[in-house]
This record gives structure tokens, C-alpha cells and sequence, in this order.
């Protein structure tokens, strides 16, 4: 099998305030290009789409562009920039670092990412 699909005509776009994700959806997984302009940050732009006290999704990150900074809840930190592979734990907050719109693939939890509790 050969299943291939463009970011840049996704399957689902969501919005949600300084960002977005595009996803599209493959056999077995779920591919989304994460888009955070400067300013973004999760407690303040995702929280209230997710109802939780922080982040919850589990990410597995390549980064493309821009830099971001993570709080993990047990109070490691840590930042990711343009050609870093990242893994993050469920359980953090995160924030746009410096002028530069922060975008990434996200292999682990694009099908979930920004979507309204309930």
C-alpha cells in the first residue's frame, strides 16, 4: 500500500487563538502540522478548548520552524528549535519563543490536539 496526502490540503483544520493545526489522516496514523505565532501560549490559547489544568497529549515532534518553550508539570523545562526531534510527556505547558511562528509535525497527537472537551 501507498497512501500519501498534502499538509498543505489537509483533511481537518483547526483553529484556535495565535495558532492552528492542519491534519491529514493516513492508514494507522494521523500526521498534523502545527502552526503557534509569537505570543501563543498553551494555558492561555488551548486551555480552554481542553479543560485541563495543562497539556495532556502526548507529542512526538519534529520541528521545522521557530522556537518553543516547555513547562512540564513536575517543573523540568526545556526548549525545542528548527531540526529538533522532541518527545513530550502528557503534562506540560508550553510557549512561542521569540518573533518567529513555531511550526512542527506531530506524529502522536494530531487526531486529538485542540479539539473541544466534551
Amino acid at each position: 500500500m501507498l497512501e500519501a496526502k498534502s499538509l498543505d490540503r489537509p483533511d481537518e483544520t483547526r483553529n484556535f487563538n495565535n495558532g492552528e493545526l492542519a491534519m491529514v489522516k493516513l492508514a494507522g496514523v494521523s500526521v498534523g502540522r502545527a502552526t503557534m505565532q509569537p505570543g501563543w501560549k498553551w494555558s492561555e490559547d488551548v486551555k480552554p478548548l481542553a479543560g485541563t489544568d495543562s497539556c495532556q497529549e502526548s507529542h512526538q515532534l519534529y520541528v521545522l520552524a521557530g522556537r518553543m518553550h516547555v513547562a512540564m508539570d513536575d517543573g523540568t523545562e526545556g526548549e525545542a528549535g528548527a531540526g529538533d526531534s522532541v518527545v513530550i510527556s502528557p503534562g506540560h505547558d508550553a510557549w512561542v519563543v521569540g518573533d518567529e511562528p513555531f511550526v512542527a509535525i506531530d506524529w502522536a497527537a494530531a487526531d486529538t490536539y485542540a479539539k473541544p472537551a466534551g
